[in-house]
């Protein structure tokens, strides 16, 4: 039986503002608009492409999208930041790729206020 790997984070209310807390990490969040950026359609996309393809690094991983590596860059650092996905340095041909690799199952967020 696989186990569910849960990632859960908080978003918390913090002198008018809401501040991302995942694990020990805060970051300030401005709010529903920051949620929706997250859960775009792109980023979707690229979870199930990592998924399913295995893509051996970002590279790869914009090709197989048919996106502009910084536009996908710029999303895997955004996933990475709110914990679904984590780089693995791997050495391909002697050169160090990052695998883009999912970490969580399932993923809850709290709002505290």
């Amino acid at each position: 039986m696989v186990k569910t790997k849960i990632r859960e984070v908080l978003l918390k209310e913090s002198e008018g503002s809401f501040i991302f807390i995942k694990g020990k990490e805060k970051y300030n969040f401005d709010g529903i608009s920051s949620l929706k950026k997250v859960l775009s359609k792109e980023k979707a996309r690229i979870l199930d492409t990592i998924k399913y393809k295995n893509p051996s690094s970002i590279y790869a991983l914009s090709k197989t999208l048919k996106r502009p590596f910084k536009a996908v860059m710029d999303d895997i650092k955004i996933l990475e930041r709110f914990g679904f996905i984590e780089l693995v340095k791997e050495k391909v041909n002697g050169r160090t790729c990052h695998k883009p690799i999912i970490v969580v199952d399932e993923m809850v967020i709290h709002f505290k206020i």
